[in-house]
Formats: structure tokens, sequence, C-alpha cells
């Protein structure tokens, strides 16, 4: 991007990711204004607080009724899960790292010194505000443009890496969470040899963190490992 083009608009990478061109750039600015900024600036009269507030109801508003809308066998838990799965401080810190969100924040010096640039409340209250600038900028249809492209694909990943392979999702969370991995302990075995029943648990730092059931000792594992996966990730 030329240094001309920086000038003119310096947060032209940044739409680029989330999809949406703001037609008020102002907005946009505040939503990136962290209060430590506001409170360094005598002529910064507005931090992002207010719009993180409004854009964390119309995130999940949105996410309410996209998956009413696509997921039509899923029961009410199930779709709390998933808005709970893509609407949590990770997942928000983990989305706003992969447009680099931070590099865009307005911080104080203390907290830019301090890494509030990667902090995960930082970045998660800057997406959500964000979203509630683009409402005021261009209404429903903008912070819609804004999902499709940033939720939609997280949604999808989060599913597919369930259902396939959710001892490996939770071995992977485990080490980010704790550079550790889960175990899997076996419970109970019922039943005849020709039809057994496994229960298994899975335990995380030496917690039970899910169980499940299953006809083989993988199976039960891998019931218990999405049990588990459900429960740290809406924490």
């Amino acid at each position: 991007m030329s240094i001309k083009s920086l000038l003119q608009n310096p947060y032209k990478e940044l739409e680029q990711a989330l999809g949406y061109r703001f037609s008020r750039r102002a907005r946009l600015e505040v939503a990136l204004t962290h209060p430590s900024f506001r409170h360094e600036a005598d002529q910064v009269a507005e931090d992002n607080q207010r719009l993180e507030f409004l854009g964390d109801a119309i995130l999940g508003m949105i996410i309410a009724d996209y998956l009413v809308a696509t997921r039509r066998d899923q029961h009410e838990g199930d779709l709390t899960r998933l808005r709970s799965q893509i609407a949590n401080t990770q997942a928000l810190a983990r989305t706003a790292k992969s447009i680099n969100l931070g590099a865009a924040l307005r911080l104080g010096r203390g907290e830019a010194q301090s890494g509030g640039a990667q902090r995960e409340g930082n970045l998660a209250d800057a997406l959500e505000a964000i979203l509630g600038a683009a409402y005021t900028d261009g209404g429903l249809k903008a912070t819609q443009k804004i999902f499709k492209k940033l939720f939609v694909p997280l949604l999808e990943q989060i599913e597919s890496d369930d259902n396939e392979n959710p001892k490996g999702a939770l071995q992977e969370l485990s080490q980010k969470l704790w550079k550790i991995n889960p175990e899997y302990h076996v419970t109970t075995e019922e039943g005849p040899a020709h039809a057994r029943s496994y229960t298994v648990e899975a335990v995380v730092r030496g917690e039970v963190y899910g169980a499940g059931t299953g006809p083989s000792k993988r199976a039960a594992e891998s019931a218990a490992a999405r049990a588990a996966l459900t429960r740290l990730r809406t924490e």
C-alpha cells in the first residue's frame, strides 16, 4: 500500500479485512480507541466502551438469527453452545488477531508498553466496538457483512474440528491454554461382549471436563472430548 493511500485512509487494510468500508471513518476510529488513550489525550472525548456495549448486543442477535436460519436440526442447547463458542472473549480475540486488529488500536503509552495490543480483553472489546460502529454507520446490513466475512468461517471451522476430530481439537486447546494434554479414563464398561458400552471421562489438569458414552473406547473418548470442548469454550 502506498504512503499516499495510507495518509488518505490509514484504516484501508483493516476495512478490507473486515469486509466493510465505513462512510464515516471517525466512527471506526472511536471503536479503536482504548480508554487509556482517551485518558492521556485531552482532545479525545470518547473511547470505545459504549460502542463495545452496542456491538456485544448486536453480535448476539446476528449470531442467533444466523444459527436459527441455518441450523434447523439443532436444539436450543446446541445453538447456545455454538453462539458461546464464537462470541466469548477468547474467540473474539483470536478473530481480532487474524486481521491484525492490535496494530490499529489506539492505546495509551503504559497500555501499549505492557502488551495491550495483544491483550485478549482489549482485542475482544475493540472487535465488538467495531461491530457497534458499523451498525451506527451502515445499519444492520453493515454488521452482517462483517459477520459473514469473519464469523461464519470461524463457526464452520469450529464445527468441522469438533465433528471430525474432537480429541485433536481438545488437545490443541489444552496445549494452548495450559501446555498439557488431556487424559481419558474409562469409568464404566457394561453389556455383553457383542454389545459393549463404555463411559469415558476427559480429564484436564486433574479435573473432569466432560464425559461420553459409546460402543467402543474410541467412540466414548470422542464423545467425552466433544463435551469437554463445549465446557472449555463457554467458560
